[in-house]
Order: structure tokens, then sequence, then C-alpha cells
């Protein structure tokens, strides 16, 4: 799947460039670094501002768990030199290529701008909350920079967090700093067989709510209940056994390592829904969710987040079901086929107060509307 229909190719070697090109550009710009998640939004009539020469890591810190890197450094790259430390990216972030078909490399910038987390988000925050600062190209042609390369920042507006999940509406990134963490030394999942979504919901709002230190909490049906441990290989086994006493349950198998690892990475990709034409990815509180599921109705689901992240999946799109299943939410139409997409709206629609002040946003940072336009509609 992809994403737009695609106007002129335009190429930018470096930030000057892309200052030049936002400035003279007479059409709509699609930025684009890897396109990995190009086929999410609606679809649009752009040229593409091609940003894969804005790669590279600028600087590592280790000492400090700093890391600065040009928007377009592919994701993998970015976890190699962090893994090489033993470091990682707190947020975990899920990568939807096999979701939606599309074999492009996820870039560290469109991560940001998507600010896409995956399941440890439940104890490490959004992506957001490891953004610390950037240098971008406003809609206007203009260069600016926000945040530092420090957690504690506080000159100015915290502008990170505004760009995080803007999906390249209001500027175009050109380079960005993350905070990282250590990685530990043992990651553990224990699966536990579960009756039903409800049962599961329990299962994980009581292991996260334990004082064992969970990480993270997931349900996909054709599985069961999934409990994440954490950390140095002796405290996990502690909290392993004190965590399944409390919940008096036996796990039905234990995963331990990189096999733990790609079952995260798997559950918050939704990898098991790749075959269904129509996902949904819906956010509600983790208690509501087997009541949401019920008018749902849908074919196939995977819960994440303990049950407070829904990925719903369907043959057929129906935003009216879906939006009307839940009071406390919102839902983004992840996968669809353009012509689905055009018609629907694909991410949560705004109350007028929030479109208003939205718009003024849009207008303060690209006034011409040549960024992206109509994708988040």
């Amino acid at each position: 799947m992809e994403g737009t229909n695609d106007g002129t190719w335009l190429r930018a070697r470096d930030a000057d460039d892309v200052a030049a090109i936002v400035a003279g550009a007479v059409r709509p710009l699609e930025p684009v670094g890897g396109g990995s998640k190009r086929a999410v939004g609606r679809p649009m009539e752009a040229d593409v501002l091609d940003l894969a020469e804005l790669a590279g890591i600028v600087a590592y810190e280790p000492a400090e768990l700093v890391l600065t890197a040009r928007a377009a450094t592919p994701l993998a790259a970015v976890e190699t030199e962090l893994a090489a430390s033993a470091q990682r990216l707190a947020f975990e972030p899920p990568d939807f290529g096999a979701l939606l078909g599309s074999v492009r490399p996820q870039t560290l910038g469109g991560v940001l701008a998507a600010n896409l987390a995956g399941s440890r988000r439940v104890a490490a925050g959004a992506a957001r909350d490891h953004f610390l600062g950037f240098r971008a190209v406003t809609g206007r042609g203009e260069p600016f920079k926000a945040g530092g390369r420090v957690v504690k920042n506080v000159t100015g507006y915290d502008l990170p967090k505004l760009l995080a999940g803007s999906w390249g509406t209001l500027a175009v990134l050109t380079e960005v700093t993350i905070r990282v963490v250590p990685s530990p030394e043992l990651d553990r999942t224990l699966v536990v067989a579960s009756a039903s979504a409800a049962e599961s919901v329990r299962l994980q709002c009581a292991a996260l709510g334990s004082a064992h230190d969970v990480s993270a909490a997931g349900f996909d049906p054709e599985r069961g209940t999934l409990l994440r441990l954490e950390g140095f290989a002796a405290s996990v086994a502690a909290r392993a056994t004190a965590l399944c006493d409390e919940l008096r349950c036996t796990p039905s198998e234990v995963v331990e390592g990189a096999a733990s690892r790609r079952c995260w990475q798997e559950l918050a990709s939704a990898t098991a829904l790749a075959a269904s034409p129509i996902v949904w990815r819906i956010s509600v509180p983790p208690a509501d969710a087997p009541a949401v599921l019920e008018r749902l109705k849908p074919e196939r689901y995977l819960l994440d987040w303990g049950g407070g992240l829904i990925y719903s999946a369907y043959s057929v799109a129906d935003g009216t079901r879906v939006r009307n299943a839940f009071t406390v939410g919102h839902a983004t139409l992840l996968k669809a086929p353009s012509e689905v997409r055009a018609a629907e709206s694909v991410f949560q629609p705004q109350p007028p107060a929030v479109a208003a002040a939205a718009a003024r946003l849009r207008d303060a940072f690209d006034p011409r509307g040549i960024l992206s336009p109509g994708r988040m509609s």
C-alpha cells in the first residue's frame, strides 16, 4: 500500500536544501524520510519532499543518555548504535511495515513525527516524552530549532511535544535529539491462558497495578494474556514468581530475551492483523475495553497497554460503528485502501474548540498550508 498520488520528487541534500525547497514550493509538499507510514492518513495530491539524504547520527553520548541524529536516519541504525552501548529507546516504537504492506525503512524523525510508542508506553511514556529537541523548517521555509540536549530544558515553549504526532503537517524535521535508557539484563514474558477479553483485562490491570514492576501487558486471543518483566535477572525471576503468586496464575509459556522482545514488537505492530484490509487503532480507558469490544464486534483484535489500546480488524470500514463504540477515547483508521481513507475521517474528529486551536497552530507554522495538507482530516 502507498500513501499518495505522487507528484514530483524533490530531493533535499541537507537542511539548507529543505528550507529552499519549502520556501519556493508552489504545490503542496509531503515530507518523506523512509516512507514507511505513507499509507496512514488521507491521500494527498502533493510533490514529495525526499529527505533520505538527511541521515546519520550527529552526536551520541552514552554516559549522558542523549543521542542526536538527522531526521531521516533509519531507526534500525539508531537501535544498532544504542545496542552497542547496551542502551535502547525506552518508548519501543512499533513498525507497521508488515501491517501496511510496506518494505520501506522507518526513520527516527518519522517515528517522532507520528509519536509512535509500543507496548512499553504504560511504563516509559510516549515518544514525545523522550523527544528533547530538534531542528526543523516551517511552511514558510524558515529554519528554526527548539529544545536542547538536556532532559530539563526550560528555554521557550515545549515545541518537541507539539511536533510529536503532527505527522509532518506543521514543520519539516531535519534533526532530532532524544533521551535513551540502559537496556535490561533480562526481558521475560509470561503467557497466561485467558478465556475472554474481560478476564484478560482484569489480569492485565492487576499485574500493572501490582508492586512487581510489570513493564507491559497485552492480549492476543489466539495466544493469551502477555505480561512482561524486565531488569536484572535475579530481580526478574523473583518478581515473576511473586506476580504469579499474587495473581494466582500459572503461565502456559515463558519466553525470554530476543523472543520476548519480538513478541512485544509483533503485538505493538499488529503484525497478526496484516491480512485484514481494514484496521483501526483505538485508545480507551483500559477498564472500558471489554464493553467497547462488544460494541465494535471486530473480526479479529489485539489488546495492548493493559487494555487501553485496541487494534480492531474488519473486512469493511465502518467509521460510525467504531466511533460510536466508545465515549472516552479516540480512533485512528490505521490501515485501509486509499478510496476508503479518502471517504472516512482517518484521525479522530476534534471538538470545535480544539479544532479551532489546531487551525491557528497550523496557520502559525504553515500559513500557506503546503505541508501535508488534509492528511490528518
